[in-house]
C-alpha cells in the first residue's frame, strides 16, 4: 500500500490532543501499515510578558495536522478501515478536500519538511516591532532610556534603536526582549 501525506483538520488547540490519540490507537487497533508519521509542524518563538522571557511552541498551521497514510487503494477506493480512523478521531474534524481528499503534492511536502527542518533548532524571537516605532529600554547598559526603532533584524532577533545620549542621537543594538513599546 502507497502511503501519501493528506491534511487533516482538527479543533484549533487540540492538534496534540489529536496527534496523542491517534499514535496510542495505532497499535490497539492495528493501523500501523495503514499510518505512518503524524506531523504538526512547530517553531520555538521567544516572546517577552509581563518583563519575563519564555519560549512557546507556535504552530505553523494551527487547527491542522500531516499524516502520511494509505488513504486510496491500487484501484483508487478509499480505505474504509484507514477513513474511519481518522473521521472517529476525537476532536478531528476530518480531511481537508471533504469526502475525496486529494493527497498533498509531494513539492508542498518537501517546502513543509524544510521548513519543519529550518526551524527545528531555533528558537525565533516573536516580533511585535515596527520601524520609526517609540520604545522603552527596559533591560541594559540603556535601561529606562526611550528611543526610536531604526532597523529590525528578525533573522539575528536584534533591534537597532536611537537613543538620545547627552543631547546626541546614538545608534544602539539590542535584543527583541530588552525594549518594550511605550504606550
Amino acid at each position: 500500500m502507497k502511503k501519501q501525506w493528506f491534511a487533516v483538520h482538527a479543533l484549533s488547540g487540540h492538534e496534540f490532543k489529536v496527534r496523542n490519540n491517534m499514535v496510542k490507537r495505532l497499535p490497539i487497533e492495528e493501523m500501523e501499515e495503514f499510518i505512518g508519521e503524524i506531523l504538526i509542524p512547530i517553531e520555538m518563538v521567544a516572546e517577552v510578558k509581563n518583563g519575563k522571557k519564555r519560549e512557546i511552541k507556535k504552530k505553523f498551521y494551527p487547527g491542522y495536522l500531516f499524516v502520511n497514510m494509505a488513504l486510496y487503494d491500487e484501484t483508487n477506493q478509499i480505505i474504509e478501515r484507514t477513513w474511519h480512523f481518522i473521521k472517529n478521531t476525537p476532536s478531528a474534524i476530518g480531511f481537508v478536500g471533504g469526502d475525496r481528499p486529494a493527497p498533498l503534492p509531494q513539492d508542498e511536502v518537501d517546502q513543509l519538511m524544510m521548513q519543519i527542518e529550518e526551524k527545528q533548532d531555533r528558537v525565533t524571537p516573536k516580533i511585535d516591532f515596527d520601524t520609526g516605532e517609540m520604545i522603552k529600554i527596559t533591560d541594559g547598559a540603556f535601561m529606562n532610556f526611550n528611543g526610536t526603532i531604526e532597523k529590525i533584524d528578525p533573522d539575528r532577533g536584534k533591534l537597532t534603536v536611537t537613543v538620545s545620549i547627552f543631547g546626541r542621537d546614538t545608534p544602539v543594538e539590542l535584543e527583541y526582549w530588552q525594549v518594550e513599546k511605550v504606550s
